[in-house]
């Protein structure tokens, strides 16, 4: 079954890449993880955990290592549609760019960096939405994850994104991802 499981993770990246951008520029990076590459994210969702006192790194990350496969979604730093809109609070999209840059170094240990272009955040939760629209229509039990993308980020798994999600995905008799623990 978990072959069956990593396909729909494929076809989950498939969706998330052809789900609608805004004005058609993408930005989203996607991986798939399988097998070993799951406990390695686990490994780190724990560490991350224990280092900042985040309990629900440590539930998250025992939801991972059962998992079948991971869908990894996240967006490019510095990517805006450049329409100067203001939605992230600046003025224009260039503000907003030295903005991130100045960010970063400031902050280096936030879990995302931002600010982000709000049309991009937008196009990231398309993605997501449609990546578990997948995965709901061949029957494989998922749930969108704040922590596992942290640990992905920290783990330089998407190359230049400095926000990301995780959807673990499990074929099994009850799903793993509900009923948990606080």
């Amino acid at each position: 079954m978990i072959k069956a499981v990593e396909m729909v993770a494929e076809l989950m990246a498939l969706s998330a890449r052809t789900a609608p951008k805004g004005r058609g520029q993408d930005s989203i990076v996607i991986r798939v993880l399988a097998d070993g590459e799951l406990q390695e994210l686990a490994k780190e969702m724990r560490r991350l955990g224990e280092a900042r006192g985040i309990k629900f790194f440590l539930r998250d990350a025992g939801n991972v290592e059962r998992s079948d496969a991971c869908l990894l979604i996240g967006s490019k730093s510095g990517d805006s549609v450049g329409l100067d809109c203001g939605g992230c609070g600046f003025a224009t999209c260039k503000e907003m760019r030295e903005a991130q840059n100045d960010f970063k170094s400031k902050e280096p240990n936030k879990p995302f960096s931002g600010p982000n272009c709000i049309i991009k955040m937008t196009d990231l939760g398309i993605a997501l939405g449609s990546a578990a629209k997948t995965a709901s229509l061949h029957n494989v039990d998922n749930r969108i994850m704040f922590s596992a993308g942290v640990a992905a980020l920290s783990l330089n798994l998407l190359e230049g994104c400095l926000v990301a999600y995780a959807l673990p995905l499990k074929a099994s008799g009850k799903s793993i991802y509900f009923d948990r623990p606080a």
